[in-house]
């Protein structure tokens, strides 16, 4: 299979395979907290990314600081819920009610016409990075909520403002496909689905290509490699083998949504439910861990990929 050019390494020892398992929406809901800090303890989620908005933030913090050896970055919102700057001084970014737009297709439709201040989404991405160096965590990278911020001016806007806080590093969705065959055969009631995030996944690799020169103006880093796109709500430990199995030298980033199903993430919008589960079951299962060192993969955070100074 021809995967994209990958975006700028770090350097790094040859011959080593490096994997950071990083749990998206920590805040999103009390059992997706729960969730995440389990599959930390047990299993082999390395790093989360922190919504500043969300409705279970200061839980997720109390939970962050109570389990140091967890890395959390910071899941940057433009699509979902209200901002934490003023609506008003966002523009197009929110609706006339002064919530975010709902969905990414809409989000990314303003973009690409322009209608999208650079400026604003600057202001509510500091406004988000803040809220989570106050409440007293330090971010080890930026990701964006959806992959919003892989739209090449706000990866660099994103890459920026991670060296300017002293993050290490930026997600760059470049997605790399571990036996889509096997995915496929599967998950028969879930096809449809699995084509359209294959889609969106290699959309995002092509936007990925332009994220090199944004990652090395800024002196910052991305994995080499990224899965997870078109497994999301798929991921069971089956497609967790196929994926150690496949990862290669260098570094790679694996993105994983566990969480318990409760009444307040059944409140939210989002359509990983009972699927939330399913992938809990797997990246929290102690013979995943196992599974990676018999591979001789190094489970690591995005500190374990900082550029040289």
């Amino acid at each position: 299979m021809v995967h994209s050019p990958r975006p700028a390494r770090a350097r790094r020892p040859s011959h080593v395979k490096q994997l950071i398992v990083n749990a998206d929406d920590f805040g999103m809901a009390p059992g997706v907290n729960r969730a995440i800090v389990e599959a930390h303890r047990t299993g082999i989620v390395t790093s989360t990314s922190l919504l500043a908005n969300s409705a279970a933030f200061d839980q997720a913090v109390a939970l962050a600081l109570a389990n140091p050896s967890l890395a959390v970055g910071v899941h940057l919102n433009l699509t979902e819920g209200r901002p934490l700057s003023h609506p008003a001084r966002l523009g197009p970014l929110v609706t006339s009610s002064g919530e975010f737009l709902g969905n990414p297709e809409a989000l990314f439709f303003r973009m690409v016409v322009g209608r999208i201040p650079l400026d604003a989404v600057e202001r509510e991405y500091h406004a988000q990075i803040q809220r989570v160096l106050v409440a007293g965590i330090r971010p080890t990278h930026l990701d964006g909520h959806q992959h919003v911020h892989m739209w090449p001016p706000v990866f660099a806007l994103t890459a920026r403002l991670a060296a300017e806080y002293g993050m290490a590093g930026v997600r760059a969705s470049r997605e790399r496909h571990a036996d889509f065959p096997g995915l496929w055969r599967r998950n028969a009631g879930l096809r449809s689905k699995i084509l359209l995030q294959a889609g969106v996944g290699l959309g995002l690799a092509f936007l990925a290509v332009a994220s090199r020169a944004a990652l090395a103006a800024a002196g910052v880093v991305a994995p080499d490699y990224f899965y997870g796109v078109s497994s999301t709500g798929c991921l069971d430990r089956h497609t967790l083998a196929d994926v150690l199995r496949d990862v290669p030298e260098g570094a790679s980033e694996l993105m994983c949504h566990p969480g318990y199903v409760d009444a307040d993430l059944e409140r939210v919008s989002t359509r990983l439910l009972r699927q939330r589960e399913t992938e809990l079951e797997a990246v929290a299962a102690p013979q995943a861990r196992i599974l990676a060192a018999h591979l001789g993969i190094q489970l690591v955070t995005y500190r374990a990929l900082r550029a040289p100074a």
